[in-house]
């Protein structure tokens, strides 16, 4: 749309909002804090908040590098992250510089955007953009002593943000009357007594308004804002007053960008039954909590509302203090306490023996630091060991120090890995920034009903545990019967548990009016319920019997050059010598290369476009060469050659032969490109030269064709049997004869036709083997395949059936969906992989021919009902390439 300023998209999309009087809005957006690109994106916790910032990193940064020679100004590469908090400036520098393997040091290969790179960041970039991370990278120590290249991306805790924006602006009057500012202006590292002049702290105070006096000086700056509710807070807030005089510094006189992320971008306003949220003016992305627990990105939110704390109304859930000292735990905590480890204890009992790797984990927010000493003793008492239960104590504000911080942070990201803590007992330090998986139960001990306070608590749990795809059905099951059906779900599995708080009551009501959140209300342990009747399966002992593979072409059968490319004997240009040229191009200037611009030559079938002489370098100019030698058909001779070989010619030793030609033997005597503006006699009289040099080059590549070599086709061949197992439904799943695995599996919903199918085939003496391909676990069972909306998908064949003769790929298809666009494309691919197939060696595809079926239910169950095999299901249902393409083809029967 175009919009720079916030206010002009509400005067584009809804003019109403800004008529006068009309609404807040109006007055909130005219303020001088939005008179610059200010936008919010707001994301529920858990949802991928982080992933964003990286994608809109990489898309300004690789946008401003690909125009630095001529900016356009919409681009930028200079980024301020700021946080919150300790945890989450750790978590940015994780992110983008990898983690702490020993001190200092962090590992970049388990930076997030590497660890991604498949995901993140297209082959072509990889250097571009893992070089800019491991160099740009500004941490809060860094300033003033790094110097970096290309763009930067300084990382700094909003805190210390605020402490570095305090200078005054040149409108502001001096009130110094002792000359004290003047003096710390003069001499910014005067030595203190107390510190006993030691060179950290005159150091320190050398440095002091150096971020700020940094960032302001440079050209362009993108600043993101994570966790921006911090700084959002209105007027009345001291901090916030502050940010905001420091965004205006750095926002004067350059190109600027602020990008705010939250989850909760509001403020609470009015009390008891007029309390609303007044949410900031500039949102212009809402991915909220509803939509991301409908749609499953997020943990299921359960109301614990155990036995044992079903009476808890009328119990005193705050400590029992003696003054302003806390003595003891009062009851309504200490059976909230133990209503959260019997749910933990039973989610271990049904996750770990199932999958070792997925172990539930508790937290615990209490009221103050001093709760959490007591929490500790209690969960030790009820049976706990010291190193079960891990506690994070920080000051009022959540913060810990750092030196604190350096000892905890290991054992509290490492606590997905790891047995050990069961428990974390904390107050406000892991409020924001605390992403891991394993959260399972929370206990908040709190008093305060704060919506903010306890969205941020519930949002520590929310991130997924169980992620693979296997789990998905079940999941999406439960989901439905705990918010649709209000019943008890046949599985927990990524469900968060939320132990009932009296304080909280009007939060959890709303949240299950809303179908956003279940109760639960069992009142005994339900053995194996939390993972309802998902079993793993296994190979069987004569797997390999029934065993099939998946073979995937590496390098296809070609001709490879014998030997490296040598220099040739080529002929020199000899129509006009380089003086004349020279001569030429000195008198006519640009006016001659313009000139030249405008015509095309033709060479054999080649042409000689234009753009090849709008080249601004000479290296652009070979590049432009190279393209067109590799790229074309050209005749040469009289006979046409190939497309001529990209594949084959090393494009860099290419590149060194024809410089080489160009500045040794072109002109018969030697000739330096870079002398003056000496190249571009190459682009003169309607590309002549440019005619020459492609010609010379196409022959010599024409000729050294001849003593090429035919190479066999490298195929790598996959097992299925390499895939030992995998979690299935007991309840949606076959033991089966001809198949590698214990029990297979197939949809529980809509999956009627799948589960006949496979009962079908394992009955039919015709067929020999078969795989039911698991999307989620055979990952190397893909054939790429265009989609109706123009982007490369990739399709997963639902089996792999075996005969005596023939390999067959099957797809079931409702009789709906036959005509879809996408099924048609996945058709055309895959009948191209198995031609592909069929022109390997036979023992490369298993001595069969491969075949592609599409099944419709109406096929199916015709043959089904006329007690017909599978061979004549094969006869009715083959795809073939003319059917595709449009000639209607009968099978026999």
């Amino acid at each position: 749309m175009g919009v720079k300023q916030i206010i002009e998209a509400y005067q584009l999309l809804a003019p109403a909002l800004l008529e006068e009087g009309n609404h807040a809005v109006a007055r909130e957006t005219a303020k001088d804090k939005y008179a610059y690109p200010k936008y919010l994106v707001k994301m529920a916790t858990g949802t991928g908040k982080t992933w964003v910032m990286h994608a809109l990193l990489i898309w300004q940064y690789l946008n401003a590098r690909a125009e630095r020679n001529n900016p356009s100004g919409k681009w930028f590469k200079h980024f301020l992250f700021v946080a919150p908090g300790l945890i989450v400036y750790e978590r940015l520098l994780d992110a983008f510089c990898g983690r702490r393997v020993s001190g200092e040091n962090r590992d970049f290969d388990t930076s997030d955007i590497k660890a991604a790179e498949q995901l993140f960041v297209p082959p072509a970039y990889r250097e571009a953009v893992f070089g800019f991370l491991q160099n740009a990278v500004l941490k809060k120590e860094d300033f003033g002593r790094k110097v970096v290249g290309d763009g930067l991306i300084a990382v700094m805790n909003w805190h210390a943000f605020l402490q570095e924006n305090e200078e005054k602006t040149e409108e502001e009057p001096s009130d110094d009357p002792d000359g004290k500012e003047l003096l710390n202006d003069l001499l910014p590292s005067r030595p203190g007594v107390t510190s006993g002049n030691a060179l950290e702290s005159l150091d320190a105070q050398f440095l002091r308004g150096g971020k700020m006096t940094f960032l302001k000086e440079l050209p362009d700056l993108m600043l993101i804002n994570d966790e921006a509710h911090h700084v959002h807070g209105g007027s009345k807030y001291d901090d916030e007053v502050k940010w905001q005089r420091g965004i205006d510094l750095l926002a004067k006189g350059k190109r600027f960008k602020q990008l705010d992320f939250s989850a909760t971008p509001y403020e609470m306003v009015g009390s008891g039954n007029n309390q609303r949220e007044d949410y900031f003016p500039h949102i212009v992305v809402d991915y909220d909590l509803p939509t991301a627990i409908r749609s499953g990105h997020v943990k299921t939110i359960n109301i614990d509302n155990r036995k044992c704390t079903t009476d808890m109304s009328d119990l005193d859930y705050n400590a029992v203090r003696e003054g302003n000292k806390v003595i003891a735990l009062s009851e309504g905590q200490r059976l909230m306490l133990r209503a959260g480890m019997a749910r933990l204890k039973e989610l271990e009992g049904a996750f770990i023996p199932f999958n070792a790797n997925k172990r539930p984990k508790m937290l615990v927010i209490c009221e103050d630091t001093q709760v959490t000493p007591f929490v500790e003793k209690f969960l030790i008492d009820e049976g706990l060991t010291g190193e079960e239960i891990l506690r994070v104590d920080s000051n009022k504000k959540g913060e810990i120090g750092e030196a604190s911080w350096g000892e905890l942070k290991e054992r509290l990201f490492g606590i997905d890995k790891r047995s050990a803590p069961r428990v974390i007992v904390s107050v406000m330090m892991l409020r924001e920034g605390f992403d891991v998986n394993n959260i399972c139960v929370i206990v908040p001990l709190r008093k305060s009903g704060s919506q903010i306070l306890l969205e941020q608590i519930i949002g520590r749990g929310l991130r997924l545990m169980w992620r693979e795809l296997e789990y998905q059905e079940i999941k999406d099951i439960s989901r439905y019967q705990l918010l649709k059906e209000k019943k008890q779900p046949d599985a927990y599995l990524d469900m968060l548990f939320i132990v009932e708080h009296p304080a909280f009551i009007h939060f959890y009501d709303k949240y299950v009016e809303a179908e956003l959140a279940g109760i639960v209300t069992d009142t005994e342990e339900t053995s194996g319920s939390s993972i309802g009747d998902l079993i793993n399966t296994g190979l069987k002992e004569n797997y390999q019997q029934y065993d099939l593979y998946w073979p995937i072409v590496v390098r296809e059968s070609e001709e490879i050059v014998e030997g490296n490319l040598q220099t040739p004997s080529f002929k020199p240009f000899t129509l006009y010598p380089l003086s004349t040229l020279k001569k030429l191009f000195a008198e006519v200037g640009e006016t001659f290369i313009a000139q030249s611009m405008l015509v095309q030559t033709r060479f054999g079938e080649y042409k000689v476009h234009a753009n090849l002489f709008s080249a601004e370098s000479y290296n652009a100019y070979l590049q432009g060469i190279i393209q067109s030698i590799s790229k074309r058909m050209i005749r040469v001779n009289g006979k046409q050659t190939r497309a001529l070989p990209i594949l084959q010619i090393n494009l860099a030793e290419l590149a060194h032969l024809i410089d080489t030609y160009i500045r040794t033997k072109l002109f018969d005597e030697a000739f330096d490109p870079f002398h003056e503006a000496d190249w571009k006699v190459l682009l003169c009289q309607n590309g002549i030269v440019t005619s020459h040099i492609i010609k010379e080059v196409s022959v010599y590549l024409y000729n050294i064709e001849k003593h090429s070599v035919k190479t066999q086709a490298k195929i790598n061949k996959y097992y299925f049997s390499t895939i030992s197992g995998f979690a299935v439904r007991e309840s949606a799943s076959l033991c089966l004869t001809k198949t590698i695995y214990t029990h297979t599996s197939y949809p529980s919903r809509s999956g009627g036709l799948e589960r006949d199918f496979l009962i079908f085939i394992d009955r039919d003496a015709a067929v020999e083997r078969f795989i039911k391909i698991h999307e989620a676990k055979h990952l190397f069972a893909r054939i790429a395949y265009l989609r109706s909306d123009g982007l490369i998908g990739e399709y997963i064949p639902d089996f792999m059936v075996m005969t005596d003769e023939h390999i067959y790929l099957v797809e079931t298809k409702a009789n709906k969906d036959i005509h879809d666009e996408n099924v048609i494309a996945k058709q055309k691919s895959a009948l191209a992989w198995c031609k592909t197939m069929n022109t390997l060696p036979e023992d490369d595809r298993m001595n069969r021919t491969w075949r592609y079926l599409l099944l419709s239910d109406n096929d199916f169950y015709a043959i089904v009902d006329a007690h017909g095999t599978f061979k004549d299901l094969t006869k009715l249902c083959e795809i073939t390439e003319s059917g595709v393409s449009g000639e209607f083809q009968f099978g026999e029967l």
